[in-house]
This record gives structure tokens, sequence and C-alpha cells, in this order.
């Protein structure tokens, strides 16, 4: 991720309120790129993030320039690449270990229950319908029949907010080089 903030401007601010502005990075530009992503009728496609695959490895596999993985976050209104990107497994059971001290502390602790309201079902011609579920408390989930219930522990919970990570979405090829080029008139004005 090192190109992440390669192209952003820098401002100085005072941080501590102390007359000593430091330097910083202005983040707030790509809150101006991100707009022409929405003005434009652009296509994205979807890709599920491996285990190996880093931003600037996806950029430079579709776009043909690892520097291109800015766009990546922009397009996936990713703010923090270092935690809004997903684990790798190892990083994840190290995440897991030091957040509940051992895989089995976690997957031993409960989290949540749900409800189960619609199981996931496949239509005849070939369209998923998701399953439907909502937390309930634990009075609401032992009224339940055992088919309609499920129990959530700690460790699902976490690596279900990390696998959720994976699914992001790719800008078309076609429309990366305007982008850039609008970009670059965005950070020329600064």
């Amino acid at each position: 991720m090192p190109f992440y903030f390669s192209s952003f401007n820098t401002v100085e601010y005072d941080l501590k309120k102390n007359d000593k502005p430091v330097v910083l990075t202005n983040i707030t530009n790509r809150y101006k790129i991100k707009k022409l992503l929405q003005d434009k009728g652009v296509v994205f496609y979807d890709y599920y993030v491996k285990d190996s695959d880093r931003p600037d490895i996806i950029a430079q596999k579709f776009y043909g320039d690892g520097s291109l993985d800015w766009i990546i976050f922009l397009t996936n209104d990713i703010v923090d690449p270092y935690y809004d990107w997903p684990m790798t497994n190892d990083n994840f059971n190290n995440f897991i270990k030091s957040k509940y001290g051992s895989l089995s502390a976690a997957q031993g602790t409960v989290h949540h229950y749900e409800q189960i309201l619609r199981a996931s079902s496949i239509h005849t011609d070939g369209t998923i319908i998701p399953e439907k579920s909502v937390i309930v408390d634990l009075t609401t989930y032992n009224s339940l029949a055992g088919s309609s219930r499920r129990i959530v522990h700690q460790y699902e919970h976490e690596e279900k907010i990390n696998n959720d990570k994976r699914e992001i979405k790719l800008l078309d090829q076609r429309y990366v080089q305007d982008v850039v080029s609008e970009a670059k008139t965005i950070y020329d004005e600064q």
C-alpha cells in the first residue's frame, strides 16, 4: 500500500493548538475524487480478495500499474488501508488471539443470538435468495425452535466482518485513465 497517499498534497495544521503546526497529508482530496466516480456512469466488477492479495498486486493485475491501488481504495470507501482491508488468515488469527486471548476463547464466547426468519434458498431460475435473520436476546432465543435459531460466537462474528471486506468492486479499466486525469487536475488545484 505504498502508493495510497503518495499523490495527496500536504497541509500544515496546528494539531496540539500550541502554535507549532505539523505537516499532514490532506486526505480531503479523496472525497473530491470519490465524487467523480459517483457522477459518471462507470462500470464496476465484483472481485473477491484472496488471502495473498494486496491492493498494489490487484492494481497491477487489473490496471497494469501497482501504484493505482488508490483507485481500489476509493471505489470501495476504504479510508484506512491497514484496518479496512481484509486481514490474511495468519494476521486474522493473531488479531483474534490478541483480542480474546486465544482462538478457543473466541470460539467459545457468545457474541449474540439470532432468529432465522428465512433460510437461504435457490429459485428454479438460479436466483439465490439469501438467509434473513435478526439478533435477539437470550430469552427470545431460548423460546425458538432449534431450526430457527443460532448462536454466533466472537470468532464467527469477527470472521464475518473480515470476510465481508473481501468482497470489493473494481473499476472497469476503460475509466481508469479518466479518473487518473481528473485526480491530477484536483491535486494540481491544491
